[in-house]
């Protein structure tokens, strides 16, 4: 066996096999992605963050804390890439800014401002700050409350939440 490997032909087809063998192990290395995922929007982070059933710690209306809001919860889902979003409210008093559901989008800056119920006249911007436990939401409204009187709901509203 010893004399084969003496052999030049033999020396030639060992060095071609080698070759061959070693460029498959390249090209097999080579093809692996090992690429980082794509780093998310700030949309995508943001309604990450937003998701999530919010429970009022306080409610302020023009400054002045309002009553009725300690079981109120706001419910906002959504899915990556869809051009808009769903809120659902329970818990209401009989007179609120907020209707049962809706939609919303994202304004200009995704990770300070939202618009909600964009598509009806009564489309409310809204500004936000958000963490993995607490959101604030400031707006002015005003439109009609739901489901009542005007006056009682015009007005600078500041509501804070916890999950």
């Amino acid at each position: 066996m010893f004399s084969l490997l003496m052999d030049p032909k033999m020396k030639s087809i060992a060095k071609i096999f080698v070759l061959l063998a070693l460029s498959g192990v390249l090209l097999t290395y080579s093809s692996c992605d090992n690429s980082k995922p794509p780093t998310p929007t700030d949309q995508e982070v943001q309604l990450e963050k937003l998701t999530g059933t919010w429970k009022a710690i306080s409610v302020k209306k023009d400054n002045v804390d309002q009553t009725g809001y300690s079981n109120f919860a706001l419910t906002i889902e959504g899915v990556i890439g869809a051009s808009s979003f769903g809120y659902s409210t329970s818990g209401r008093p009989p007179l609120s800014p907020w209707p049962s559901s809706g939609k919303w989008i994202f304004d200009v800056d995704p990770n300070t401002g939202i618009i909600r119920d964009d598509k009806t006249v009564d489309a409310l911007n809204m500004t936000y700050t958000v963490s993995e436990t607490k959101l604030q939401l400031t707006f002015n409204f005003q439109g009609t409350g739901y489901a009542g009187r005007v006056d009682n709901v015009k007005g600078q509203w500041v509501m804070e939440f916890s999950l």
